[in-house]
This record gives C-alpha cells, structure tokens and sequence, in this order.
C-alpha cells in the first residue's frame, strides 16, 4: 500500500493538534517539543521547521484553542438569535462549557496562565481574551457589566472544573458550583 504524503498545511494541522493536547497535559515548562512531535508521528525537526521556537508553538496552539471558542460561542449565540442578551450569553455559556468538555482546551488556557511570565504567551492570552470579550459583547448586545460577569462565570467553571468541586458535598463547594453545568 503507497503512503500518501502530507502537505506541510496538513502537518501543521497536525501538530497544533497534537500540541492542545500535550501541552494541556504537561503545560509549557514541562512538555518538550519532542513529546508533540510523536504525538503528531513527526520529527521534532520537522516541529521546528513548521514553528522556530517552543513559544511559537505554544502562542500558535493558545491561538487556535481561542479560535475554537469564538466559533462554539458563535454557535451558542447563533441558536439564540432574536434572544435578550442575556439569553444569548447563556446559550454562549452553554456551548462554551460543551466545549470545555474537552479538557485538552480548558487546560491549555490554565497553562496559559500558569506561563504568562513568558512575555509572548501573556501577549497570546490577553490577545485571547480581548477576542473573546469582544466577541461577548458584540454578538450578545449586551453591556459591559454582563460581559464581564460572564467572563467571569467562565472562570469560575474553569475552577470548578480543575478542582473538581463537583464532587465535594461541603456547603463552601456547593456555593461555588450552584448553578454550574457541565456536560
């Protein structure tokens, strides 16, 4: 049987995706080029002829994750449409959280942040959030107070999430995960 060769778009593709998922296990710091690159079944040198440096990687993979929730907030908001902006958040919140369902992308953006001394990937997530709070509160209509109040529930799913609060019955982890769904 012939082997079909990628294109270097398709590689790329590849190890963005191989690089979600290993950085979202190891983080930054802790995850080697050379662990993306088996899990893309490529060469670390050919991961440094797509990306030059270990940041590039990274920001790129922040990047696309970020991608990735504007178009689920997208898809949320597009089921609501002719909604409150409220309503439209909500149905944002939703897919956001269907989303997230895949840990790989809620653990990048916690990576993210646990590296944001690193001047280029700090740059990549205020870049990140800037988009997705603009995006907010241009698709929902909404104000910024509401904006705020829902970037700010999405990290406190993000918490729950983590910390697996769910799970815990005691009265000060049922005040923090009332009202949090996630599939």
């Amino acid at each position: 049987m012939a082997r079909t060769l990628s294109t270097a778009d398709d590689r790329r593709e590849a190890v963005l995706d191989s690089a979600i998922a290993t950085f979202a296990v190891g983080g930054y710091l802790g995850t080697p080029i050379a662990a993306v690159a088996s899990a893309a079944d490529i060469s670390p040198a050919y991961v440094f002829k797509l990306f030059p440096s270990k940041e590039g990687l990274f920001v790129a993979a922040l990047e696309r994750c970020f991608e990735r929730i504007e178009q689920a907030l997208e898809d949320g908001a597009r089921a609501a449409d002719g909604e409150t902006p409220t309503a439209i958040l909500d149905r944002m919140g939703d897919a956001y959280a269907e989303l997230i369902s895949d840990r790989s992308l809620l653990m990048l953006q916690v990576h993210a942040q646990s590296a944001s001394d690193t001047p280029e990937i700090r740059e990549a997530l205020r870049r990140g959030l800037a988009r997705i709070t603009r995006f907010a509160g241009i698709r929902s209509g909404a104000d910024p107070d509401a904006v705020q109040r829902f970037i700010a529930y999405g990290q406190l799913c993000h918490l729950v999430v983590t910390a697996g609060l769910e799970e815990i019955p005691e009265e000060w982890a049922r005040t923090l995960t009332n009202g949090i769904r996630h599939p």
